[in-house]
């Protein structure tokens, strides 16, 4: 194959790829940085490492995203660094000095105190274990973006995005927002 041929296929596969990748970030074609009102709600997959936003119209923007430990298990104790699973809600947003932007949530639930209390009666944790707090949705160190290209898992058990997907999804969503965290 000529250089001008492997060039060619270069550029089309770099095109296709691209095209790939707008389709699979905004579902819509008129995609906006409007803040979404009603019947907005968040999944995150995490073996899928995406976080999917969806309004009342359906499916409207998925990130890529990643999260604390190489495990995706269900968070078990404060420290583990794993990603809560089960459904939360948005607390409060606010700009951070480090992560761009901080979404909090309002982990742990009194489902989540109830599964831990489970898991301490059955002696899967430590009766001195503590359950943890402080989830939440933010974006990456500065310059430190390309930890989602790789799937570096790199939070205490956050999921975090890059820092302009964060500040798009930021601008989308309004506080008291559900968000869906699932294997």
């Amino acid at each position: 194959m000529g250089v001008k041929k492997i060039f060619l296929f270069s550029l089309l596969a770099l095109s296709l790829f691209s095209f790939k990748d707008n389709n699979l970030r905004h579902a819509h074609k008129n995609f906006s940085r409007h803040k979404l009102e009603s019947d907005v709600y968040i999944i995150v997959i995490k073996s899928a490492y995406e976080l999917q936003v969806y309004d009342k119209e359906g499916w409207y923007a998925t990130y890529p995203v990643v999260f604390g430990s190489k495990s995706l298990d269900d968070k078990m104790v404060e420290g583990d660094r794993k990603t809560p699973e089960g459904t939360f809600h948005i607390l409060s947003k606010r700009p951070h000095e480090k992560w761009d932007k901080m979404m909090d949530l309002d982990f742990p639930t009194k489902v989540d105190i109830e599964k831990f209390n489970a898991r301490k009666a059955k002696g899967l944790i430590p009766k001195t274990a503590k359950i943890g707090s402080g989830i939440a949705i933010h974006g990456t160190w500065q310059h430190d973006e390309h930890v989602i290209d790789l799937f570096q898992n790199w939070t205490n058990g956050c999921i975090s995005l890059k820092n302009e997907d964060v500040d798009e999804l930021y601008a989308l969503i309004p506080v008291g927002t559900k968000v869906i965290i699932k294997r």
